[in-house]
C-alpha cells in the first residue's frame, strides 16, 4: 500500500489481463485463421503454434510476424520484469547485516533462478527463432518449460 496506490495496482492488473487477451485471440487467429491441407498430423506433443504453421497452406510469413511481435513484446517486458525485481531483491539481500540470512535468501532465490532460467530460456529458444530453423529439438525445448519447470 505505501509503494502502489491500488488504483495504479488495479490500472496494472487490467493492462496485463487485456494484453493478453489480445495476445492469445491475436495468436489463435494467427494459427487457426488459415486454411489447412495436406497431412493432419502435428509433428509435436501437443498442439503448438510452429507445428500447426507447417500444416496450413497459404503463405503463413505474415501469421508468422505477428506472432513473432506479439512473442517478443511478451517475453521481453516479462524478463526485463523479473530482471528488476532480481536486482532489487539483490539490493537488499547483500545489505543484510547476518551472513546467516543472506546465505538463505540467496539458497531461496537461486532455486527460483534456475526455475526461471529454465522457463524463460527454452521459451526464447522455441519462440524467438525463425520458423524455418525449427528443428527436432524444439520437442525437447518445449518438454523443459511444459513438464520440468
Amino acid at each position: 500500500v505505501t509503494i502502489i496506490s491500488s488504483r495504479v495496482c488495479w490500472q496494472l492488473v487490467a493492462s496485463s489481463y487485456l494484453f493478453a487477451f489480445l495476445s492469445a485471440i491475436i495468436c489463435t487467429w494467427c494459427t487457426f485463421g488459415g486454411s489447412f491441407c495436406g497431412p493432419n498430423r502435428i509433428d509435436h506433443f501437443f498442439c503448438d503454434t510452429v507445428p500447426v504453421l507447417k500444416l496450413v497452406c497459404p503463405n503463413t510469413h505474415s501469421s508468422e510476424m505477428v506472432i513473432f511481435a506479439f512473442v517478443t513484446i511478451n517475453l521481453v517486458a516479462t524478463s526485463v520484469v523479473i530482471l528488476l525485481s532480481y536486482i532489487s531483491i539483490l539490493h537488499t539481500v547483500l545489505s543484510m547485516c547476518s551472513a546467516q540470512s543472506r546465505a538463505r535468501a540467496f539458497q531461496t532465490c537461486a532455486f527460483h533462478l534456475m526455475a526461471v532460467a529454465l522457463f524463460f530460456g527454452t521459451t526464447f529458444f522455441m519462440y524467438l527463432q525463425p520458423p524455418s530453423s525449427h528443428k527436432s529439438l524444439d520437442k525437447v525445448a518445449s518438454i523443459f518449460y511444459t513438464m520440468v519447470t
